[in-house]
């Protein structure tokens, strides 16, 4: 008794009171371990409510706002905000009878929800572009940026939008919608989820079978391991290092890191979306897979069919189609276009000190790219399609950050995506006879994959400068020799991008093929994977947390 009177005297009741509020320097991830025992309670109480749907909802919701309370502090309160505007208005939506009501309701909540988005995420980038073209001096306002707030501002656009068109009737319950958009798994980094993919589930008899469990597990230990192992080590052992200044290394340095971030960027979202989608798994939720060994594409239109997916077919649904798709052109179609080649020329002539000719032509150069295909089919709607399809990829990185850079990213797709189209009339029919050859394919990979690797310099790099350096070094100071010290010093490094490449080789479906091959997996061999790969974090793991690239979205 005494014991116990003494422990209970020294125990630090504030530290401990501590851990269940938000902190800013520690927030709430997969990664932290008091995940282990958030998740440990909800996933008892959820089971043990498994059968009994409303209660099971709302231990769901409580828990779902919690985590993005202990992620993102009171920004919990924008989620909550947004979810009743926008199951309101889609109701009212529904239930009107009148077009002209249904649309004005609509444009009510898309100025809402982009508001939102532009107040919290492009004020500072706006005030900083006012100063610049008229020499003001507006201070730049004191905003933090909500996590998560991109993807759930998409979520609500795509469901008030699906509810305008008539393709869904709107949740009937309000936790319902609730917890679609707080659902914890993919509330900070996505996937970006459909509600008429989500909201039947919720109230749907929970059973999870053999083929879930498996497949729910391979998809969390692995996504564990693409990110707490390889990204973030190939992240504070090189990437850092070399992005923080490119200019004091040689260019063969620089191209490595480039390599090192294209494996990084990619083990750490789609680690990240594999961990969300197994932990939806376990719960009964299916979600859509977000990525499809991206870097096997032979081209980037394919890229993108594998990348990001719920992104990609988010914009091509509720931005393309509605800007004309491959019909029609748009006003705002007219002026994205505008403004780009504007920038292009302005671009060559102030950041590259171009004669204004030169300027000029590659203008044109660029207009040529997405118009030449309308010229070769005789087809006009060519050019509206590759004219709306330049403003999604446009926009498409705006959304990624408030940063030109990233508007740049976007361009550098946009402009691939006009130039592969060109390639496939050129060659198409003349190169049918081996397009699908091995070393055909091989080759394409590798320039696709280095195409790739030119956006993310710009989308990694700190600013524009810092890119033009990393580009300025791997093309005029590339310097061979400098191969085997920097092999010497970076041999962990090279062995984990090379396995992050090799898990690209892996045949789509082995994993599916596996699991389906069997009914059941031991326990013993579930309980041996995750005590090695604990085993392996522990060797790995690094003393500075590396937070999810995706989570500055």
């Amino acid at each position: 008794m005494n014991r116990v009177q003494d422990l209970l005297s020294t125990f630090d009741w504030n530290m401990f009171l501590h851990q269940f509020v938000y902190d800013s320097k520690n927030p709430l991830l997969f990664n932290n371990g008091f995940f282990v025992y958030f998740f440990t309670l909800f996933i008892l109480l959820f089971y043990i409510l498994r059968n009994h749907y409303m209660a099971r909802r709302y231990v769901f919701t409580f828990f779902s706002l919690y985590f993005f309370y202990k992620a993102s502090g009171w920004f919990v309160g924008l989620v909550i905000v947004s979810a009743i505007v926008n199951y309101a208005l889609s109701n009212v939506i529904y239930h009107s009878r009148k077009k002209s009501g249904k649309t004005m309701l609509l444009v009510l909540s898309i100025i809402f929800n982009l508001g939102l988005l532009f107040y919290y995420k492009y004020t500072n980038f706006f005030i900083t572009l006012y100063n610049e073209f008229t020499s003001a001096h507006v201070h730049p306002l004191n905003i933090l940026l909500p996590i998560g707030i991109s993807f759930f501002t998409f979520e609500n656009l795509s469901y008030t939008i699906d509810v305008y068109r008539g393709d869904f009737k709107p949740a009937k319950k309000f936790t319902d919608y609730l917890l679609f958009l707080s659902f914890f798994p993919k509330l900070m980094m996505g996937p970006i989820v459909r509600a008429h993919d989500f909201v039947p589930q919720i109230n749907q008899p929970y059973y999870l079978s053999e083929r879930d469990f498996a497949m729910g597990f391979y998809l969390i230990i692995s996504g564990l391991i693409k990110k707490l192992i390889i990204s973030d080590y190939i992240t504070l052992n090189l990437v850092n290092y070399i992005f923080d200044n490119p200019a004091l290394h040689v260019g063969l340095e620089n191209l490595f890191a480039v390599y090192g971030y294209a494996m990084v960027i990619y083990c750490d979202f789609s680690g990240y979306s594999d961990i969300a989608i197994g932990i939806a798994l376990w719960l009964g939720v299916k979600i859509p897979a977000n990525f499809r060994s991206p870097y096997q594409s032979k081209n980037i239109t394919e890229f993108w069919r594998r990348w990001h997916i719920s992104l990609s077919s988010w914009l091509k649904d509720y931005l393309y189609i509605p800007l004309g798709g491959n019909r029609k052109f748009s006003v705002a179609s007219f002026i994205f276009v505008l403004a780009f080649l504007s920038g292009t020329y302005f671009m060559s002539v102030n950041l590259f000190k171009l004669a204004p000719l030169y300027a000029g032509l590659i203008t044109l150069l660029m207009l040529i790219i997405f118009i030449l295909p309308a010229i070769i089919t005789k087809n006009t709607k060519g050019i509206a399609a590759n004219f709306n399809l330049l403003t999604t990829m446009l926009l498409g990185g705006f959304w990624h950050g408030a940063s030109w850079n990233f508007i740049i990213w976007g361009a550098i797709h946009g402009v691939g995506l006009g130039l592969h189209k060109i390639w496939m009339l050129i060659t198409g029919k003349a190169f049918s006879g081996f397009n699908n050859h091995i070393v055909y394919r091989i080759f394409m990979g590798i320039v696709t994959f280095h195409f790739v690797c030119f956006g993310w310099i710009f989308f990694r790099a700190e600013d524009f400068d810092m890119a033009v350096s990393m580009l300025k070094q791997i093309f005029f100071n590339f310097d061979v020799q400098a191969f085997a010290p920097f092999y010497e010093n970076y041999k962990g490094v090279l062995g984990m991008i090379v396995l992050a490449m090799a898990i690209h080789l892996i045949p789509e479906g082995t994993v599916d093929k596996l699991i389906a091959r069997r009914e059941r997996f031991p326990m013993i061999m579930y309980i041996i994977i995750f005590f090695a790969f604990l085993l392996l974090y522990g060797y790995f793991k690094s003393a500075e947390q590396v937070l999810p690239i995706y989570l500055q979205f």
